[in-house]
């Protein structure tokens, strides 16, 4: 066999040096020359000779520096310590890697194996070489292969090859992922190229919380001619899509809100009378519910029904037995005069807060009841919508929530994220076609919980449940995020798979340095300076972690940045385009 046929290549222009130093998961490189130092960059993979020439380990540049002195070993814990950890008599140029993988040209019968890990420490004056761009492509088909082709996904490229950087689809999706990186990085971008992937398998069973409609292009809709969707468009209703019965509306009606949900909606916990408000509502949706199984002969489903149960029941009835107790009278102590009974008054503000929700427009998803909506069928039929796979319809579907009011917000994706799942927990183990929820702009419901308010709290409950019990039941979360200091450390500490995009702010940084392997950590000091769909990428889904440049998709997402300079030098603001959106701000829809 001959050098020509291996995948690293050990010819002198690829040669960089020497081991130096090692310690558990680092590897300090004397460079040979001071030419060979200017070739490297971080980023760049070496790989470092092992106990046979056929076999070696790979790791990823983290330093190139030219120090003083004894080399010593980077601890990347210690800030701004370089110049530190440097300081001696002799010039020396010096490359800091960090171990990933081992690769074996030959093993047994076998050829060309990359694994996952170093599987020994690399010994001092050992050889080590650059993996070149002919090698790299080589190597990173080495590691696609090592995933099969019917689960491989195809996230994008390394650096300026045509080597394709690959997941496993199975493990990005069952272990959670996060997709992190500020404003303008691409993560709509790489949301939309992941989706095409999955919307080409038969059953894919996605949704995707849509919180700027700017996913509605998936839909087909607003694009060239010739582009097939690859999403199914829901939008929770608008005033005005109520109005016109547009079928893409959803409801989410408020008997699907468990008690918890309704009172964050309506309950003033600083109100003296909180506790009851919230008992004299607990006794009577639990009565109105018991009287709908009695009025449709489900007498059967008596013994298991509680506060919470998904069974409709009319709002207005609810209002009239509060304003009943609110203004309720009894016989006082001498059984002869009326006094004001034990609710008198205590009521009052919790029914104004209700009648307030029912009278906003806004909110005619939650009360106005879409037609056959309390019928006992209805449920199945409006959860079908979203968890059934068919071959004749689209298995992505963007709920688009861009009209519902912020301050329910979180409890509205809560209440609709929990029924699912719940749905997906009662079904048949061997029925179950798994779920992801991909949540797009996560920070602005589900917040850590320092800053964390009632409303949600309650959504933040239920996805923090989903992240720590959903990979049993087949549900998993995609979360996406421009602000990760903001979003749930439970959360974020779930999602086994990281795609990292730029992110300027320190703190953002932070927390994903938090996300990352100790051997890894140091590729946050690439964060601030990755390019608009670059990304730092690693998991279980991914062999190899490394720097990518992410794939774009056919269908982009309208969430294009606005040129400023462009515009303003020949874009005309007409005054009929402000006449009609005065109007939408009145009517709540952009209906023409």
């Amino acid at each position: 066999m001959t050098t020509q046929d291996y995948v690293v290549s050990t010819t002198k222009e690829c040669y960089i040096g020497r081991v130096a130093s090692v310690d558990t998961n680092r590897a300090l490189i004397l460079a040979e020359s001071p030419e060979v130092i200017q070739r490297l960059t971080v980023s760049d993979l070496v790989a470092i000779q092992g106990a046979t020439p056929q076999e070696f380990l790979i790791g990823i540049i983290e330093k190139v520096k030219r120090s003083v002195g004894n080399p010593i070993l980077i601890d990347p814990e210690i800030e701004d310590s370089e110049e530190e950890d440097f300081d001696a008599v002799v010039d020396h140029d010096v490359v800091q890697v960090a171990l990933i993988g081992t690769y074996w040209e030959v093993l047994g019968d076998r050829r060309q194996i990359f694994k996952r890990g170093a599987k020994y420490f690399p010994r001092v004056d050992k050889q080590v070489y650059l993996i070149k761009e002919e090698s790299l492509e080589s190597l990173m088909s080495v590691v696609a292969s090592d995933t099969p082709e019917d689960i491989q996904l195809v996230l994008g490229t390394y650096g300026n090859t045509q080597s394709k950087a690959v997941a496993n689809g199975d493990k990005l999706f069952q272990r959670h992922a996060a997709l992190l990186g500020s404003t303008g990085s691409g993560k709509s971008w790489t949301v939309a190229s992941l989706l095409e992937q999955a919307a080409k398998l038969e059953h894919t069973n996605i949704v995707l919380f849509d919180l700027h409609g700017e996913y509605k292009t998936l839909t087909g809709e607003g694009v060239e001619d010739g582009k097939e969707p690859i999403a199914e468009y829901y939008k929770i209703a608008g005033p005005a899509d109520i109005e016109n019965k547009i079928s893409s509306s959803v409801f989410v009606p408020h008997w699907l809100l468990n008690k918890d949900e309704m009172l964050a909606l309506l309950l003033d916990r600083s109100d003296n009378n909180a506790p009851n408000q919230s008992s004299r509502f607990t006794h009577h949706v639990r009565e109105l519910k018991q009287q709908y199984l009695v009025d449709n002969d489900l007498k059967e489903l008596a013994n298991g029904l509680t506060i919470d149960s998904p069974i409709p029941y009319p709002i207005r009835d609810l209002l009239d037995r509060l304003s009943a107790d609110d203004n309720g009278m009894k016989l006082g102590a001498n059984g002869k005069t009326e006094v004001k009974g034990d609710w008198n008054g205590k009521l009052t503000r919790f029914i104004g807060r209700l009648e307030t929700k029912i009278e906003d427009k806004r909110n005619s998803f939650l009360f106005e009841s879409p037609e056959g909506a309390n019928e006992y069928e209805w449920l199945a039929t409006y959860a079908n919508q979203f968890m059934e796979t068919k071959t004749d319809s689209l298995g992505i579907k963007v709920i688009d929530f861009s009209e519902v009011p912020s301050d329910i917000l979180p409890i509205v994706i809560g209440v609709l994220t929990r029924f699912l799942y719940n749905v997906q927990f009662w079904r048949a183990e061997e029925d179950r076609t798994p779920i992801t929820f991909v949540c797009d702009e996560a920070h602005i419901y589900l917040p850590t919980k320092d800053v964390s308010d009632g409303d949600s709290k309650i959504a933040l409950d239920t996805f923090e449940k989903v992240a720590k019990e959903g990979r049993k039941y087949g549900v998993s979360l995609f979360v996406v995020s421009q602000r990760p200091s903001d979003v749930s450390r439970t959360i974020l500490s779930q999602c086994n798979n990281l795609i990292a995009l730029r992110l300027s702010n320190p703190q953002d940084q932070q927390v994903v340095h938090k996300m990352m392997p100790d051997s890894l950590s140091s590729l946050t000091s690439v964060l601030p300076i990755l390019d608009t769909g670059e990304a730092v990428v690693l998991g279980d889904a991914v062999l190899l972690p490394s720097r990518i440049k992410l794939n774009k998709p056919n269908l982009e997402p309208a969430s294009a940045t606005k040129d400023f300079w462009c515009d303003w030098s020949s874009k005309e603001s007409k005054s009929d385009s402000i006449v009609f959106a005065v109007e939408s701000l009145r009517r709540q829809s952009r209906l023409r």
